[in-house]
C-alpha cells in the first residue's frame, strides 16, 4: 500500500535524481515537509490548551515521530533496519542537536517577534529549514546505516 502512495513522487525523483539531485536527500526533504504539517498541526491544535512553548516541543516529538517511520519505510527503504526501538532511540538522539537549533530558532523567534508568535507557522518553518541538512547527514549514515 505504501509503494502505492508514493509511486508518483518515485517517479519525479527518478527524473530529478537524473539532473544530479540525490534522491535520499529529496525523500527526506519531503519527508520533513510533511512533518511540518504534523508539526504545525499540533502546536495549532495545542497552543490554545498547553501554550505555545509546551505546544512547540510536543509537535516536535509528534513529528519527529511521524518522520523516523516515513523515512524507514519509503527514504531507506532500500537499507537493513535495526529494531524498531533501537533505530527509534537512534534517530531521536542523532536528531537531538537538530531539535535544539530547531526549537532554539523557534522559542526565540516567538520569544522576540509579536509576528511569530501570532503566525507560529513562520519560527516553525524556519526551525525546520534549519535543522534539515544536518538531520539529514546524521539520519544517514547513524540510523539508516
Amino acid at each position: 500500500m505504501l509503494k502505492n502512495i508514493f509511486s508518483p513522487l518515485d517517479s519525479t525523483i527518478a527524473q530529478l535524481s537524473q539532473r544530479g539531485m540525490n534522491e535520499d536527500f529529496l525523500r527526506f526533504a519531503i519527508v520533513g515537509s510533511l512533518g511540518l504539517c504534523w508539526d504545525t498541526g499540533t502546536v495549532y491544535a495545542l497552543r490554545g490548551v498547553v501554550g505555545l512553548y509546551i505546544a512547540g516541543a510536543i509537535s516536535y516529538l509528534v513529528a519527529s515521530t511521524a518522520n523516523w517511520a516515513l523515512n524507514r519505510v519509503w527514504t531507506f527503504r532500500e537499507r537493513q533496519h535495526s529494531a524498531v526501538h533501537i533505530q527509534w532511540t537512534k534517530f531521536f538522539i542523532a536528531n537531538l542537536f537538530g531539535f535544539s537549533v530547531n526549537r532554539g530558532l523557534y522559542f526565540t523567534l516567538i520569544s522576540f517577534f509579536v509576528l511569530c508568535r501570532n503566525q507560529p507557522i513562520l519560527p516553525i518553518f524556519a526551525g525546520s529549514i534549519l535543522g534539515l541538512c544536518f538531520n539529514y547527514s546524521l539520519s544517514k549514515r547513524f540510523v539508516f546505516s
